[in-house]
């Protein structure tokens, strides 16, 4: 099995792919798009974000790119259901060289950073999609929570220069040529439930499917996932979600 099918059975049960509960998602959602027209998710998972957002505001059209595709089906199905698919355009491709077109006045890039080679090549991506002005960014990425041991780093697969401490990912934003507007580190509850969610859909699909022939890849990817995250970088490793905007050139 693929990692990115091995990735959309896992977030069976947590749809949005980050350490963020419902509440939180909703009012990120609402306080970031409030008033805007058009938002553009970039790197959008399955698409479940954009889904909230247009059914939480009735006059937003929502375009994302990922390039995967998984799940794609079933949140269009969601949001024809819901009669929003009108306003939701889900594209398979590589986030890098997307080229939205039209106005744009949101952008969104909640734990999809890696896809532009880390935190400055994102904002730098996301303020080539927006129009000039006041639009706004709504971007999730990692942090350390306190300086990384040797096995957080093995479980991560990371290296100490990979990410920084709140304070210095917050200045480097700044620097960057954005203004911080509101930001969101996610909880250890909200941590919990997310790996919790993830390594149990995996060990669930597993159990009712005992005779496939990646049952046992399913279930011995959750069980090392499970060891990196509570022998590893549980604790360690934060999530911060801020909304930006960029600031104008003096």
């Amino acid at each position: 099995m693929e990692r990115s099918e091995l990735s959309h059975l896992a977030h069976a049960n947590h749809p949005i792919a980050a350490p963020l509960g419902d509440r939180t998602v909703r009012d990120l959602l609402q306080r970031g798009l409030r008033g805007r027209s058009r938002v553009v998710d970039l790197g959008c998972g399955d698409g479940t974000w954009l889904l909230r957002a247009v059914q939480m505001h009735p006059r937003l059209e929502a375009l994302g790119v990922d390039i995967s595709g998984a799940g794609f089906d079933r949140v269009r199905m969601q949001a024809g259901e819901a009669g929003v698919a009108d306003r939701l355009v889900l594209h398979r491709g590589d986030a890098r060289a997307f080229e939205p077109g039209g106005t744009t006045d949101a952008v969104l890039c909640v734990g999809a950073t890696h896809a532009f080679g880390g935190l400055l090549p994102t904002l730098d991506a996301a303020r080539g999609v927006l129009d000039d002005g006041d639009g706004v960014l709504l971007l999730g990425d990692g942090f350390w929570e306190r300086t990384p041991d040797e096995r957080a780093l093995s479980a991560l697969g990371a290296a100490v220069d990979d990410f920084e401490d709140l304070a210095s990912t917050v200045a480097r934003v700044q620097s960057a040529g954005w203004s911080v507007l509101h930001g969101h580190v996610s909880t250890v509850e909200e941590w919990d439930d997310y790996e919790w969610s993830w390594t149990g859909a995996l060990e669930g699909w597993a159990l009712a499917h005992p005779g496939h022939a990646d049952a046992e890849q399913v279930r011995t990817t959750a069980d090392a996932h499970r060891r990196a995250w509570l022998g590893g970088y549980r604790g360690t490793l934060g999530f911060v979600t801020l909304l930006l905007t960029p600031r104008t050139p003096e």
